[in-house]
């Protein structure tokens, strides 16, 4: 079966998901439809904003559709009368329920983004980050009722640099995933490959990102630090609050630097000079303060800010 004559409905929300769906529609497959998150307020300004999975099938003329709920709605019946021959998932943000799994005759294939069963769950790419790995990967899995607990179809180790972060290492995987994918998809479907039992046994399970989990404890070392503030780039971010005269304000860590020595400082929490750059004492080493953000105020230069705020320097951060 050629990939034009392969029809596929595409169940994806994020970028991630949107890379893997180009890489389908530049292989040729016949996408039946795009099953994606309703539009969602973002910012400041609440406007409604479309998810990249959606924003990307409009583009092609591609079908979409935004159930709320997948078991009561109308989706099973709308996805029999496509009569698909493949689901693929990636990040699409809820799990399938098994009426719908078992409409395509070659299965549903979920896109994920760790080295199965590592990391089950909605964050993986933050979970790997935080825990110090030096790999993750991506996992092709026929889906089951269960959370990421299917059978193995392929995979691919990823490395992790020491600088990355989620943005960064979000978009790397994504490109292997769609790569190993368009790959992997005639082998499937031809049957030349068959999907191996993941070792239950192995199983590790991340929790979903909140954004109180941004919350720097100074206590922890500054490696641990650095890694949760290239997990939680751009959201949920990390902070902390500085004390002020009229109480405490949330401070925004937008950039950050590690310093190389790890002296273990007298007060985790206080701002120093270090080696002329403004830095935080941590329950081991220093974190270099690049560019920060006060609750209610525009982003600036650490230094700029302690120039403007004598009282920073000095202060013990909570």
């Amino acid at each position: 079966m050629n990939p034009q004559e392969t029809k596929i409905v595409f169940f994806g929300t994020p970028k991630f998901a949107a890379e893997i769906l180009q890489t389908l529609i530049e292989s040729k497959y016949n996408i039946s439809a795009v099953f994606t998150q309703p539009d969602k307020k973002f910012g400041r300004s609440q406007e409604m904003k479309k998810s990249a999975a959606k924003e990307l099938a409009e583009k092609k003329s591609i079908p979409v559709f935004e159930p709320q709920n997948l078991e009561r709605g109308k989706a099973k019946d709308e996805i029999s009368q496509m009569r698909p021959d493949l689901i693929v998932v990636a990040a699409y943000g809820k799990i399938l329920p098994k009426g719908i799994l078992e409409i395509p005759k070659f299965g549903a294939i979920n896109i994920h983004a760790s080295l199965l069963p590592k990391f089950r769950g909605a964050s993986p790419v933050q979970e790997a980050i935080l825990s110090g790995e030096k790999k993750t990967g991506i996992t092709l899995m026929l889906m089951n009722e269960k959370m990421d607990s299917g059978e193995i179809i392929n995979q691919e180790e990823i490395g992790i640099e020491a600088d990355e972060n989620t943005l960064s290492l979000t978009e790397k995987l994504a490109r292997a995933g769609g790569k190993i994918l368009v790959e992997t998809l005639p082998l499937w479907i031809g049957g030349a490959i068959k999907g191996t039992r993941q070792n239950e046994k192995e199983a590790a399970y991340c929790r979903t990102v909140k954004k109180e989990d941004g919350k720097i404890n100074w206590n922890d070392p500054a490696e641990k630090i650095f890694r949760k503030w290239r997990a939680y780039f751009r959201w949920p971010g990390i902070f902390t609050f500085l004390p002020m005269k009229n109480g405490k304000k949330r401070l925004k860590l937008v950039e950050i630097g590690l310093a190389e020595e790890k002296i273990i400082g007298e007060i985790p929490g206080k701002v120093v000079k270090y080696n002329s750059k403004i830095a935080v004492q941590t329950g081991k080493g220093f974190i270099i303060l690049e560019k920060i953000q006060l609750e209610g105020k525009k982003i600036t230069d650490a230094e700029d800010f302690a120039k403007g705020n004598k009282e920073f320097l000095n202060s013990v951060l909570v």
